[in-house]
């Protein structure tokens, strides 16, 4: 590459980093096959990967089973140029002359749809907003 400018990166941040932020992480990576440096994390990091996440991803050829929560770390904050929250559980202050966006994801348990068919919503939700965010960062 002859280009100078610094990849862009991004961090997604969701309360639990089992679920949402996984998802646009694997969304992000396999979209920008390695144009974007792609972070996920929580703030209360659980256990485990929701499985219902992993399975939305893997019915797009995503393949996230070696992935784990982590926490949101002051160096992956100063190290990103973009902080994505999804979802209104997570609560993160990005440092100074960071872009921080907060997206509030589709949520179709409100609206009674449950199981997959709740998790394929919300997964096509966040893939528009990755595409979109893709976009901006990339120029394409």
């Amino acid at each position: 590459m002859t280009e100078t400018t610094k990849q862009p990166s991004v961090l997604f941040v969701c309360s639990k980093n089992g679920g949402k932020s996984q998802l646009a992480a694997g969304l992000m990576n396999q979209l920008a096959g390695g144009a974007v440096t792609v972070y996920s994390a929580g703030t209360k990091p659980g256990k485990s990967l929701n499985p219902q996440s992993v399975d939305a991803l893997t019915e797009l050829g995503i393949d996230i089973t070696g992935e784990h929560p982590k926490p949101v770390t002051d160096d992956i904050l100063d190290a990103v140029d973009v902080v994505i929250v999804l979802g209104n559980e997570a609560k993160v202050e990005a440092p100074e002359g960071k872009r921080l966006e907060v997206w509030n994801t589709d949520e179709p348990s409100e609206r009674g749809v449950e199981g997959m068919e709740r998790m394929r919503l919300v997964r096509d939700d966040i893939k528009a907003r990755v595409q979109r965010l893709y976009a901006e960062l990339t120029g394409d």
